[in-house]
Protein backbone atom coordinates (compact mmCIF):
# COMPACT_ATOMS: atom_id res chain seq x y z
CA UNK A 1 0.00 0.00 0.00
CA UNK A 2 1.57 3.51 -1.15
CA UNK A 3 -0.06 6.52 -0.10
CA UNK A 4 -3.76 5.22 0.96
CA UNK A 5 -4.15 3.45 -2.20
CA UNK A 6 -4.53 -0.58 -2.51
CA UNK A 7 -1.39 -1.86 -4.07
CA UNK A 8 -2.30 -2.72 -7.47
CA UNK A 9 0.87 -5.02 -8.58
CA UNK A 10 -0.77 -7.56 -10.40
CA UNK A 11 -4.00 -6.12 -10.70
CA UNK A 12 -6.33 -6.35 -14.08
CA UNK A 13 -6.42 -3.16 -15.69
CA UNK A 14 -9.91 -2.45 -17.55
CA UNK A 15 -10.14 -2.45 -20.99
CA UNK A 16 -12.70 1.10 -20.84
CA UNK A 17 -12.29 4.31 -19.12
CA UNK A 18 -15.47 4.83 -17.25
CA UNK A 19 -14.55 7.91 -16.06
CA UNK A 20 -14.93 9.52 -19.86
CA UNK A 21 -18.29 10.57 -20.86
CA UNK A 22 -18.09 8.45 -24.17
CA UNK A 23 -16.80 4.81 -22.09
CA UNK A 24 -19.39 5.64 -19.29
CA UNK A 25 -21.93 6.24 -21.81
CA UNK A 26 -21.25 3.39 -24.14
CA UNK A 27 -21.29 1.22 -20.95
CA UNK A 28 -24.50 2.14 -19.62
CA UNK A 29 -26.66 1.75 -23.45
CA UNK A 30 -25.83 -1.45 -23.29
CA UNK A 31 -25.89 -3.16 -20.15
CA UNK A 32 -29.74 -3.78 -19.35
CA UNK A 33 -30.03 -5.01 -23.22
CA UNK A 34 -27.11 -7.49 -22.26
CA UNK A 35 -28.25 -8.68 -19.14
CA UNK A 36 -31.92 -7.95 -18.54
CA UNK A 37 -32.37 -10.37 -16.04
CA UNK A 38 -30.55 -7.85 -13.82
CA UNK A 39 -34.06 -6.41 -13.08
CA UNK A 40 -35.07 -9.62 -11.48
CA UNK A 41 -32.01 -8.77 -9.13
CA UNK A 42 -33.11 -5.18 -8.80
CA UNK A 43 -36.61 -6.59 -7.52
CA UNK A 44 -34.85 -8.77 -4.83
CA UNK A 45 -32.43 -6.15 -4.03
CA UNK A 46 -36.14 -3.75 -3.02
CA UNK A 47 -37.45 -6.85 -1.33
CA UNK A 48 -34.39 -6.96 1.04
CA UNK A 49 -34.19 -3.04 1.77
CA UNK A 50 -38.07 -2.69 2.10
CA UNK A 51 -37.61 -1.74 6.12
CA UNK A 52 -34.65 0.70 5.64
CA UNK A 53 -33.85 4.11 5.09
CA UNK A 54 -30.61 5.23 4.23
CA UNK A 55 -28.56 3.18 2.00
CA UNK A 56 -25.24 3.98 0.69
CA UNK A 57 -25.01 1.44 -3.20
CA UNK A 58 -21.52 1.07 -3.81
CA UNK A 59 -20.51 1.43 -7.94
CA UNK A 60 -24.12 3.15 -8.15
CA UNK A 61 -23.02 3.96 -12.15
CA UNK A 62 -25.77 5.33 -14.11
CA UNK A 63 -28.67 4.68 -11.80
CA UNK A 64 -30.21 2.01 -13.02
CA UNK A 65 -30.47 0.11 -9.73
CA UNK A 66 -31.00 3.46 -8.07
CA UNK A 67 -33.95 4.32 -9.89
CA UNK A 68 -35.60 1.04 -9.53
CA UNK A 69 -35.77 1.33 -5.61
CA UNK A 70 -36.26 5.16 -5.20
CA UNK A 71 -39.57 3.89 -7.20
CA UNK A 72 -40.69 1.35 -5.28
CA UNK A 73 -39.29 2.44 -1.71
CA UNK A 74 -40.46 6.44 -0.96
CA UNK A 75 -39.02 6.02 2.45
CA UNK A 76 -35.60 5.42 0.42
CA UNK A 77 -32.69 8.33 0.79
CA UNK A 78 -29.49 6.92 -1.15
CA UNK A 79 -26.33 7.91 -1.07
CA UNK A 80 -24.31 6.78 -4.59
CA UNK A 81 -20.57 6.36 -4.23
CA UNK A 82 -18.92 6.31 -7.80
CA UNK A 83 -15.76 7.36 -9.03
CA UNK A 84 -17.07 8.12 -12.00
CA UNK A 85 -18.29 12.10 -11.99
CA UNK A 86 -19.39 10.55 -16.03
CA UNK A 87 -21.46 8.19 -14.21
CA UNK A 88 -22.88 10.14 -11.69
CA UNK A 89 -24.10 12.25 -14.74
CA UNK A 90 -26.06 9.77 -16.41
CA UNK A 91 -27.40 9.00 -13.07
CA UNK A 92 -28.74 12.25 -12.00
CA UNK A 93 -29.86 12.52 -15.81
CA UNK A 94 -31.52 9.48 -15.07
CA UNK A 95 -33.35 9.39 -11.79
CA UNK A 96 -34.79 13.02 -12.60
CA UNK A 97 -37.03 14.61 -10.01
CA UNK A 98 -36.13 11.15 -7.60
CA UNK A 99 -32.38 12.86 -7.76
CA UNK A 100 -34.28 15.01 -4.51
CA UNK A 101 -33.91 11.72 -2.74
CA UNK A 102 -29.79 11.14 -3.62
CA UNK A 103 -26.59 12.36 -2.18
CA UNK A 104 -24.06 11.69 -4.48
CA UNK A 105 -20.42 10.47 -3.54
CA UNK A 106 -17.03 10.95 -5.63
CA UNK A 107 -14.67 8.34 -4.77
CA UNK A 108 -12.74 5.34 -5.67
CA UNK A 109 -13.43 1.76 -3.33
CA UNK A 110 -9.85 1.17 -4.07
CA UNK A 111 -8.51 3.37 -2.03
CA UNK A 112 -7.71 2.49 1.36
CA UNK A 113 -10.05 5.31 3.52
CA UNK A 114 -12.58 5.28 1.15
CA UNK A 115 -15.14 4.65 3.68
CA UNK A 116 -13.75 7.81 5.99
CA UNK A 117 -16.18 10.73 6.56
CA UNK A 118 -19.83 8.25 5.17
CA UNK A 119 -22.46 8.19 7.52
CA UNK A 120 -23.58 4.70 8.77
CA UNK A 121 -26.21 3.43 7.29
CA UNK A 122 -29.28 1.24 7.15
CA UNK A 123 -27.83 -1.04 4.10
CA UNK A 124 -24.87 -1.10 1.93
CA UNK A 125 -25.46 -2.83 -0.91
CA UNK A 126 -23.53 -3.23 -4.49
CA UNK A 127 -24.14 -4.47 -8.05
CA UNK A 128 -22.33 -5.56 -10.55
CA UNK A 129 -19.24 -3.28 -9.58
CA UNK A 130 -17.23 -5.14 -6.54
CA UNK A 131 -15.05 -6.55 -9.14
CA UNK A 132 -14.28 -2.61 -10.04
CA UNK A 133 -11.33 -3.72 -7.38
CA UNK A 134 -9.39 -5.21 -10.45
CA UNK A 135 -8.32 -8.20 -8.47
CA UNK A 136 -10.41 -10.70 -5.93
CA UNK A 137 -7.70 -10.72 -3.68
CA UNK A 138 -9.04 -7.14 -2.40
CA UNK A 139 -12.07 -8.09 -2.45
CA UNK A 140 -12.04 -8.77 1.64
CA UNK A 141 -10.89 -5.62 2.34
CA UNK A 142 -13.75 -3.84 0.12
CA UNK A 143 -16.28 -5.85 2.24
CA UNK A 144 -14.66 -4.80 5.58
CA UNK A 145 -14.72 -1.40 4.78
CA UNK A 146 -18.28 -1.92 3.61
CA UNK A 147 -18.82 -3.68 6.72
CA UNK A 148 -17.61 -0.22 9.19
CA UNK A 149 -20.49 1.99 8.01
CA UNK A 150 -23.22 -0.70 8.80
CA UNK A 151 -25.96 0.45 11.32
CA UNK A 152 -25.78 -3.09 13.87
CA UNK A 153 -27.58 -6.17 12.09
CA UNK A 154 -27.87 -4.06 9.01
CA UNK A 155 -27.20 -6.09 5.85
CA UNK A 156 -24.94 -5.82 3.54
CA UNK A 157 -26.40 -6.88 0.00
CA UNK A 158 -23.53 -7.86 -2.71
CA UNK A 159 -24.18 -8.92 -6.32
CA UNK A 160 -21.31 -9.51 -8.49
CA UNK A 161 -20.40 -11.66 -11.29
CA UNK A 162 -18.72 -14.72 -10.65
CA UNK A 163 -15.62 -17.27 -12.39
CA UNK A 164 -16.08 -20.35 -13.77
CA UNK A 165 -18.54 -22.34 -15.36
CA UNK A 166 -21.27 -20.32 -16.51
CA UNK A 167 -19.93 -17.37 -15.71
CA UNK A 168 -16.26 -15.10 -16.36
CA UNK A 169 -13.73 -16.85 -17.74
CA UNK A 170 -10.89 -14.62 -15.98
CA UNK A 171 -10.34 -16.30 -12.44
CA UNK A 172 -7.98 -13.23 -11.39
CA UNK A 173 -10.53 -10.18 -11.38
CA UNK A 174 -13.54 -12.38 -10.53
CA UNK A 175 -13.93 -14.79 -7.75
CA UNK A 176 -15.84 -17.94 -7.82
CA UNK A 177 -19.25 -18.09 -6.03
CA UNK A 178 -17.42 -20.19 -3.24
CA UNK A 179 -14.35 -17.45 -3.16
CA UNK A 180 -17.43 -14.70 -2.82
CA UNK A 181 -18.53 -16.08 0.02
CA UNK A 182 -15.55 -16.86 1.90
CA UNK A 183 -14.06 -12.91 1.55
CA UNK A 184 -17.32 -12.12 3.09
CA UNK A 185 -16.70 -14.24 5.57
CA UNK A 186 -12.89 -13.12 5.56
CA UNK A 187 -14.14 -9.63 6.03
CA UNK A 188 -16.03 -10.06 9.55
CA UNK A 189 -19.62 -11.64 8.26
CA UNK A 190 -20.67 -13.97 10.53
CA UNK A 191 -24.28 -14.48 8.60
CA UNK A 192 -23.69 -15.02 4.84
CA UNK A 193 -26.49 -16.42 2.78
CA UNK A 194 -26.57 -16.48 -1.36
CA UNK A 195 -30.40 -15.38 -2.28
CA UNK A 196 -30.00 -15.21 -6.39
CA UNK A 197 -27.58 -17.13 -8.92
CA UNK A 198 -28.52 -16.28 -12.56
CA UNK A 199 -26.67 -15.47 -15.95
CA UNK A 200 -23.66 -15.07 -13.92
CA UNK A 201 -24.50 -13.02 -11.15
CA UNK A 202 -24.00 -14.27 -7.44
CA UNK A 203 -26.39 -12.16 -4.54
CA UNK A 204 -25.20 -12.12 -1.48
CA UNK A 205 -26.67 -10.82 1.73
CA UNK A 206 -24.54 -10.58 4.60
CA UNK A 207 -24.76 -9.80 8.41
Amino acid sequence: MENGKVENLGDVPSPIDLRQMADAAEWAAGAMEKRPWRVAFFDRFAHELAGACRVLELGSGPGFLARHLLERLPQLRLELFDFSEAMHQLARERLGVLEERADFRLGSFREADWARGLPLCDAVITNQAAHEVRHKRHLPALHRQARSLLRPGAPYLMCDHYAGGDGMANDQLYATVEEQEAALRQAGFGDVALLMRQGGLAFFRAR
